[in-house]
């Protein structure tokens, strides 16, 4: 036998046996409960990061914690794996997508494997592949009939040299990502998934996600964006038309001295139609469209705006209301136009000052007067109505159902709620991509492709030149084709699909992966699995993936595919990995092997130690999992991501801290190995006999360990205290006295403690466990399948305890007493004792307050 800790040795032989095994392989089992453990499947870009092996390792700890608790387990992976960079290697390295994606899947599913992660690889999918995309283009005909997906045109990013729709974040500084051409605004035809379709259902679900993180429903719902408030008609002043606002702030209306338009809406245009400022509006228009969207709402970016020449009338006032293009509206929220009220909205105070344009004050505070020739800043506060006609002297917020019924009276407005989420615009102009399963006929107009048709495979004998546009619009092949309808010559959809659409529905694929009757999901297997029960990943999907992805749900749950309303019961989002950067003032940014004994290795100079920072490739602070693999094992990386801060916060990188958890692995590995001979034909201590002293504490010490493992692991997912625990646990083995071979009790208690630690490492460290468990002679059993030790409460509790007693509410002493002391006893010998008594003789005790265990509090005058 080997007692040397070899952790690369030691990994690869029990990851061996578990896939030789099928140890992890899993079915629907009626007699179990289930749990369906998921973090979000990875974009297979070539390598696993830091970030993956933290994310992976927080859901495998859950996975083979709750199968040790003897649930039915689901834990899969797969590869999201469409999507933009593949295309790119294409162009710049000559490869083809599938290729390069492929050999990047194959690579890291080894490193995953390598990390000892428990995985059913037998349900393993990659979106790009046509026996997953069949199904998606099913429910987009599913969907088409029901009038859940439907074209139209709209105003996109367009960069004109790559020539493709870009993403709002593709977009940097009114530059193309890929290429650095300017971006233009184009008008093209796009699908869309109708998600306002569940719009009220999706907002109203928040309230029933208890498991998820209040900061994602907030983000969710903000959103979602609903609004109750009012649309009131503003008619122009040459009587041609009016302009249509929503506003939440009927309140402020008789304030509203200037109408904003977002300088991109197409109203602004046809304002200024043959007037003199036409050039300048439509050059301002394509200046703002390069501004990005979420700076320009921002209070600190800079208020920009152009006089339109033309007037609006206020309806309640019959002021004539300047209209104004402007870089801080939108056009896709609300109308796109806006109602300036500069005394008490900060933003359009800040666009009056520097356009010098009429103030009113409508709200004061009470009891005071608002002068706004000298505010400094909008008053935004609650307060009662002024300058407001018949609504003076009323409570700004009561008077909203008062204003708005005025409204409605004069035939001015109407109550209305206001969304700010739109439609789900899925068209993208790449060739990677699952396609869109739509024709186009001359004479029919748009059809679908029969569902006997499907998939539409996507084309792999393409060419990548590096030229602007998808290569599905230049492949004849793909793109010719003949109607369903007429049998006349007709053209494919040459858009593909957002790459959001497959990761909307990839964990129910999961849970029938192999599946290949229509319509590509087992009712019976969906019902078993579904939800799941536990989802794990980043705060950055905390709107768009999982939006979608509820939506996603409720539409196949209409079409009777699944059968519950959301797709995710709890939800966690893992903090980012942060390291602090090292930076050489001649080569710039190092990677840590470029940095020895504080110095750059390329030329000497001193290294300057910036501050932590998330892990990126740009600022090179980043650890190759490879690296620690070979340095310290699996085991050791798993420890340390888990050890070094609770999963929800950033875990700043700790060199130091790697070898911490590697020393603790090994100390571990050193006691059981010293104890090994000594237990060979010892059962662990099952009870039934008194102990004292020394045994009887660390019999204790055991149990109070395994209660607190199991609270912090199954209820609060608190690994890093949990795993302290059982470090004291260790320590407290090592300096337990060692028992004599003859003393078979002794051992018998030691035995039950070694076990124990392992049973509660197993999760988090399966490897070493794994060989120690079978070291102590469990030969032919799976610690993955051995149930996690049960905590007796009375071995656990205390035979004494210490009490703090204060003197109202001062701490003046502490006293030990026994367990289950009577707490008039308590009381007495609290009183008796000499620090307490001097802060007591010659008053009146009022009345004395005992939180059980812990504290009694002496109230006197």
């Amino acid at each position: 036998m080997n007692t040397k800790y070899t952790p690369q040795e030691i990994e690869e032989k029990w990851q061996k046996y578990w896939e030789e095994k099928e140890i992890f392989k899993v079915t629907e089992d009626p007699t179990k409960k289930k749990y369906y453990l998921l973090e979000m499947f990875p974009y297979p870009s070539g390598k696993i990061h830091i970030g993956h092996v933290r994310n992976y390792t927080i859901g495998d700890v859950v996975a083979r914690y709750k199968r040790m608790e003897g649930y039915n387990v689901l834990h899969p992976m797969g590869w999201d794996s469409f999507g933009m960079p593949a295309e790119n290697a294409a162009i710049e390295r000559g490869i083809h997508p599938s290729v390069w994606t492929n050999e990047n899947i194959a690579h890291m599913r080894q490193q995953l494997k390598r990390m000892g992660f428990s995985y059913d690889w037998e349900r393993e999918v990659s979106t790009c592949e046509p026996e997953y995309y069949r199904w998606e283009q099913l429910f987009f005909l599913w969907m088409y009939e029901k009038g859940l997906v439907y074209k139209k045109t709209s105003s996109v990013n367009w960069c004109p040299k790559c020539e493709t729709v870009l993403a709002n974040e593709q977009v940097e500084a009114g530059l193309c990502w890929r290429c650095g051409s300017e971006v233009t605004e184009k008008i093209l035809d796009q699908w869309f998934f109708r998600i306002t379709a569940y719009i009220d259902e999706l907002l109203e679900g928040c309230d029933r996600l208890t498991g998820w993180p209040e900061r994602v429903l907030t983000m969710q719902r903000n959103w979602i964006g609903k609004s109750y408030g009012c649309e009131v008609s503003f008619p122009m002043a040459d009587g041609q038309g009016d302009i249509k606002v929503f506003t939440t702030r009927q309140d402020t209306l008789f304030g509203a001295t200037f109408m904003l338009i977002a300088a991109e809406h197409p109203l602004v245009m046809e304002l200024v139609k043959g007037k003199s400022v036409e050039k300048d509006a439509r050059a301002f228009a394509e200046e703002v469209k390069k501004q990005d969207k979420l700076m320009r709402t921002s209070d600190y970016y800079e208020k920009q705006g152009l006089f339109l020449d033309c007037y609006c009338i206020n309806p309640l006032t019959g002021w004539q209301m300047p209209i104004f293009a402007t870089n801080f509206v939108l056009a896709d929220y609300g109308t796109g136009c806006v109602m300036a009220v500069p005394t008490h909205d900060q933003r359009d105070f800040e666009f009056a000052e520097k356009f010098n344009l009429r103030k009113v004050v409508v709200i004061s505070p009470p009891g005071k007067t608002l002068d706004p020739d000298t505010m400094t800043e909008a008053y935004v506060e609650e307060g009662i109505l002024v300058n407001s006609g018949p609504f003076d002297g009323m409570e700004n917020l009561k008077a909203l159902d008062a204003i708005a019924d005025h409204l409605i009276s004069l035939g001015k407005g109407k109550r209305t709620i206001q969304y700010r989420l739109r439609d789900w615009g899925i068209s993208r102009q790449r060739y990677w991509g699952a396609p869109i399963p739509m024709i186009n006929c001359p004479k029919c107009g748009t059809v679908p492709v029969p569902e006997s048709d499907l998939p539409v495979v996507l084309p792999r004998d393409v060419e990548f030149s590096g030229e602007g546009g998808s290569p599905l619009a230049r492949h004849a092949a793909f793109l010719n084709t003949t109607c369903p309808s007429c049998g006349g010559a007709a053209t494919r959809e040459s858009d593909t699909m957002d790459t959001f659409v497959e990761s909307s529905w990839y964990f129910e694929r999961y849970c029938c992966p192999r599946f290949t009757e229509k319509p590509g999901l087992n009712r019976q297997q969906i019902d078993y699995w579904m939800p799941v029960d536990q989802y794990i990943g980043g705060i950055e999907h905390a709107i768009l993936h999982l939006l979608y992805a509820r939506f996603y749900t409720k539409m196949l749950r209409d079409f009777g595919l699944v059968g519950v309303d959301e797709p995710f019961t709890n939800l966690l989002t893992q903090g980012m990995v942060c390291k602090e950067t090292t930076r050489c003032p001649e080569h710039g940014y190092l990677f840590p092997e470029e940095v020895q004994e504080g110095r750059c290795v390329h030329c000497q100079a001193e290294v300057i130690v910036g501050k932590t920072e998330k892990m990126s490739k740009s600022l090179k602070n980043v650890v190759d999992p490879d690296y620690l693999i070979r340095q310290y094992g699996a085991d050791t990386a798993r420890m340390f991501c888990l050890f070094a801060a609770p999963p929800e916060k950033d875990l700043e990188w700790s060199d130091q801290g790697v070898e911490g958890s590697f020393r603790f692995i090994g100390r571990t590995w050193r006691i059981v190995v010293d104890y090994l001979d000594d237990l060979k034909e010892v059962a662990p201590f099952a009870g039934g006999e008194e102990l004292e002293g020394e045994l009887k504490n660390i019999r204790r010490k055991t149990h109070q360990t395994i209660k607190k493992v199991r609270d912090d692991i199954g209820e609060r997912f608190h690994f890093n205290t949990a795993i302290s625990a059982i470090m004291e646990l260790v320590n407290t083995l090592y300096a337990f006295p060692r028992p004599q071979a003859e003393d078979r009790k002794a051992l018998a208690v030691i035995r039950e403690t070694i076990e124990a630690i392992i049973l509660l490492l197993s999760p988090i460290v399966p490897h070493l466990t794994e060989e120690l468990w079978q070291m102590l002679g469990h030969e032919g059993t799976c610690l993955a399948d051995t149930p996690l030790p049960i905590y007796d409460p009375d071995v656990a509790a205390e035979d004494e305890i210490t009490i703090v007693i204060q003197v109202n509410g001062k701490v003046r002493s502490r006293i030990t007493v026994m367990a289950d002391e009577d707490v008039k006893r308590i009381e007495a010998l609290a009183i008796s004792d000499e620090k307490v008594s001097r802060f007591v003789e010659g008053k009146s005790i009022i009345k004395q307050i005992y939180v059980p265990r812990k504290i009694l509090n002496i109230v006197v005058k």
